[in-house]
């Protein structure tokens, strides 16, 4: 009983202090709830460690000479890198190539899904819960080993799908080792590990749509293109733009994939940012350089989605 006396009267000595009342009296600490930040501060706390560290330790070697030969006494060198990377002309190359892997990917896989999942709402499509769950093998398989099949099926000797050309009379195909067929076959492969996560984002998308308003374009005469463009795609136009935009960042920086199928090549046709930054750390051991390429992938990423963001008011959906 007294030390729960002691207790309260050490609390109200802790409010009665003049610097403690000041701070709950601001406006500061009466605008935020600060309960809320104390739930939310072990998730800050594995952010910080996971996320803002590492990018912060990326930024800082980014400016050294970090590598093999200065791995435990490194300096500053300031832009050097930077200035090295801007130099080579292999940086535009590799640029031009993230480009057409990230808006080619999310050029086929996006709409795909969208389509597939106005096609699974459809009213009176029987199986469609059969279908969903076909849908699901491809994503609930390991990408490492459906990346080993397709490196077989994609064979130039042996391989499935040249197989199936050859008995209709074309030749095979180098559908990995041709720079003219390396990255179309490393989309194609993205597509088959990604679709069916696009299908069931856009599904509970379009069935969050009341009923109602499909009624009634059904009772005004609308046919299902009309349809789909005066009430699917205005209601979901930011939806759409916000997985659009994630997805987007999310080839831009898938990595296993590349990687795993043609490991940049044949040459550098098939090489991106994330990869050849890879490379360049723990194929040539010249971490700061590797830094460096790691940051103008963001800064160039962040471009993307500043610009995109600012056309699509896609954070209207989050907040």
């Amino acid at each position: 009983m007294e030390q729960g006396i002691k207790s309260f009267n050490l609390m109200d000595k802790i409010k009665g202090n003049p610097i403690v009342r000041k701070i709950t009296n601001s406006r500061f600490y009466k605008k935020y709830e600060w309960k809320a930040i104390i739930y939310i501060l072990p998730v800050l706390i594995v952010l910080a460690v996971l996320n803002f560290y590492p990018i912060a330790y990326t930024i800082y070697i980014s400016f050294t000479n970090f590598n093999e030969v200065h791995f435990y006494r490194f300096v500053l060198v300031g832009f050097s890198n930077y200035a090295y990377v801007l130099s080579t002309s292999n940086l535009y190359t590799i640029i031009e190539n993230t480009l057409v892997w990230s808006f080619g990917s999310t050029a086929v896989m996006v709409p795909a899904g969208f389509m597939l999942a106005l096609i699974m709402n459809q009213r009176g499509l029987r199986g469609k819960y059969l279908y969903r769950s076909m849908f699901l093998f491809p994503w609930a398989f390991p990408a490492f080993i459906t990346i080993l099949v397709w490196s077989n099926m994609l064979a130039y000797n042996g391989g499935v799908i040249n197989e199936i050309i050859n008995v209709f009379g074309f030749r095979s195909i180098a559908w990995l080792t041709s720079p003219k067929y390396a990255m179309i076959s490393l989309i194609l492969v993205n597509f088959w590990l990604s679709f069916p996560y696009y299908t069931f984002v856009y599904t509970s998308a379009v069935q969050s749509i009341p009923s109602e308003l499909y009624e009634a374009a059904e009772m005004d005469g609308y046919g299902s293109f009309k349809t789909l463009t005066g009430v699917t795609l205005p209601l979901l136009r930011r939806q759409i733009a916000f997985v659009t935009i994630f997805g987007f960042i999310f080839t831009w920086n898938n990595f296993y994939v590349p990687f795993l199928l043609t490991s940049g090549g044949p040459g550098i046709s098939t090489q991106i940012l994330i990869t050849y930054s890879y490379l360049e750390a723990f194929s040539y051991d010249n971490f700061s350089l590797a830094a460096a390429y790691s940051v103008f992938s963001i800064l160039i990423l962040l471009v993307f989605v500043i610009i995109a963001n600012h056309y699509s008011k896609m954070m209207q959906v989050v907040y």
